[in-house]
């Protein structure tokens, strides 16, 4: 037995049939609302309640389907590119600055974390037609420059300080990142 047609072929169907317009929506908001309340545990060890409300909310997200969608479309490709640059950061001061020397260097990749973060959602709102009173892209490069620059000065005044040395600001990511000392 041959198989016919493409992989595409096959996301052609899937789009066709609601799958990335109505079913993956559906499952994100479901398992993030699942995830919060099974994590905070406010109604008890009672799961049944967590999976009807969680059910409930997702259901009640596709009444906004279209904006829902296009959001969801617009933003994952913008997050998947700043994830990626983030990622290439790590590693490249993962390789090249020394172990002792990677003390600081948590609190910068939060604030590059960030301003990503900032810059994928102010471009994925323009993208859908909502302006935010000219802080668009043409602003984005103050804003990068804004957060850079506050980040340095913070770095700087921070580390003349060494009241607490077993405690490390960026201990968080260290540890995360297998940085340990």
């Amino acid at each position: 037995m041959a198989i016919t047609g493409s992989l595409m072929d096959i996301f052609y169907q899937w789009e066709y049939l609601g799958v990335f317009d109505i079913l993956l929506p559906f499952l994100l908001i479901f398992a993030i609302v699942y995830g919060v309340l099974s994590s905070t545990k406010f109604m008890g060890d009672n799961r049944g309640v967590y999976v009807i409300i969680a059910f409930v909310i997702g259901l009640l997200s596709l009444r906004w389907q279209f904006f829902l969608s296009d959001f969801l479309s617009e933003i994952f490709p913008r997050l998947g590119i700043g994830l990626a640059v983030l990622l290439a950061v790590m590693i490249l001061v993962g390789l090249f600055i020394a172990k002792e020397e990677r003390k600081y260097w948590g609190w910068g990749l939060a604030a590059l974390g960030f301003v990503i973060f900032l810059i994928v959602i102010f471009q994925s709102f323009e993208r859908l037609g909502y302006y935010w009173s000219g802080y668009g892209s043409d602003s984005a490069g103050l804003i990068v420059l804004a957060v850079l620059l506050i980040g340095i000065i913070i770095a700087v005044a921070a580390s003349g300080k060494e009241k607490h040395p077993g405690k490390d600001l960026g201990k968080g990511l260290a540890n995360f990142m297998g940085w340990r000392d």
